[in-house]
């Protein structure tokens, strides 16, 4: 009730021909408290520790140079216990209904879908770094995205295997709507070049026999295996397919420090599109995080931190936009307000992004290969020419 109580005294004074009031001076809360929701246990916990690292980086930052406007950050972390969905739900409300955010960061797609209705009735942002259904779009207009969607890096990776020259496609698929929305994208672009799916199998997350599966792929006899899967999958599809005698070339949409150690020596040549951050001289603001990074956790940061580390400060700029205008600006629905009327926001990935009309940022997506253990950049693609 309390977010409608100025928006009804305004039409009010409005209606009886009341002169319009000055502009209110802001009414601060003494901190800015903000939940994430992320994968602090289970099967995909590597997720939950960049993340949450990031995110504390970012925050101790803003907060060591003075706050936003003098008013300091505060992170509640939630566990959604590696993408499950009602944990989501439990979490959301008790970040609201306890800790009183307006704002929530959070990752992988099932919990994220499950909390949207919850942030649109309540009127919380929602910042998602991590989550590429494309199941998530358009569920609340609260909702903002700096993760190339799930189906993109798959059109990507598609793109890249076409440049490969490569032929007939067999394909292992996440068994869940990031994987679905994966194969949805990757089969008819493939199919519109003439060439074949010859098999489709599923792996669950969290799998760890993935036997029958790539003995189908095997029997396919593919030019190509899509690997439409996320960590630490990928890693095990990619020792498995190498174990069955599987030599045709992989492509896929992820390489993390888990898959490095789940797949070892069996990933090289093993190609992928992914988002894509690297430090450069043309960005000081990336050299900084990166090496702040680095200095604080004793590794370098890949995407999903900078993703995270970049949506803090998404969140102070949007508090600060929203704050100008005075009155009861701690609001997510004011906070998702700013966001709109300006979309364009500071990058830690180039000079700036932008936020579509879908809510997702256009960001870059680089193709790499893993050579001697190492990814080595190929090239960027543009998703553009696809379309």
């Amino acid at each position: 009730m309390r977010k409608f109580i100025a928006a009804a005294a305004t039409a009010a004074a409005i209606a009886l021909g009341l002169p319009a009031a000055a502009q209110e001076p802001p009414k601060d809360p003494e901190v800015y408290r903000f939940g994430a929701i992320l994968a602090m246990s289970g099967k995909g916990d590597w997720y939950g520790k960049v993340m949450s690292r990031a995110i504390i980086l970012a925050v101790d930052e803003i907060n060591a140079a003075g706050g936003v406007d003098g008013i300091p950050l505060e992170v509640v972390i939630e566990d959604h216990k590696s993408g499950v969905a009602k944990e989501g739900v439990s979490a959301i409300n008790r970040l609201i209904n306890i800790s009183g955010v307006e704002a929530v960061m959070t990752s992988f797609s099932p919990p994220t879908q499950a909390i949207a209705p919850i942030a649109d009735e309540q009127g919380i942002l929602v910042l998602n770094g991590g989550g590429t259904s494309m199941a998530l779009l358009g569920l609340t207009d609260m909702m903002f995205h700096n993760r190339t969607l799930a189906s993109d890096l798959a059109i990507a990776a598609a793109m890249r295997a076409e440049e490969l020259g490569l032929g007939d496609m067999s394909q292992l698929v996440w068994k869940n709507d990031a994987g679905e929305s994966m194969m949805a994208a990757a089969d008819p672009f493939w199919e519109s070049k003439g060439k074949k799916i010859l098999a489709t199998e599923y792996m669950e997350i969290g799998a760890s026999n993935i036997d029958t599966q790539v003995a189908k792929l095997r029997a396919s006899n593919p030019d190509w295996v899509a690997l439409w899967l996320f960590s630490p999958e990928t890693g095990l599809a990619i020792k498995k397919i190498r174990e069955f005698g599987i030599t045709a070339p992989l492509v896929g949409i992820e390489y993390t420090a888990d898959v490095k150690e789940l797949a070892g020596a069996a990933a090289e040549g093993y190609e992928y599109a992914t988002d894509f951050f690297a430090p450069s001289a043309e960005n000081p603001w990336s050299e900084r995080f990166a090496k702040a990074y680095e200095e604080r956790w004793g590794e370098a940061p890949e995407f999903y931190a900078a993703n995270y580390y970049e949506n803090v400060y998404v969140l102070a700029e949007a508090i600060r936009r929203a704050r100008a205008k005075g009155g009861d600006y701690w609001d997510g629905r004011k906070l998702a307000e700013a966001i709109r009327e300006n979309p364009t926001f500071p990058s830690v990935y180039s000079t700036e992004m932008t936020y579509q009309d879908n809510n997702v940022a256009l960001k870059q997506v680089g193709v790499f290969r893993i050579e001697n253990g190492e990814q080595k950049f190929i090239e960027f693609i543009d998703l553009n020419a696809a379309k």
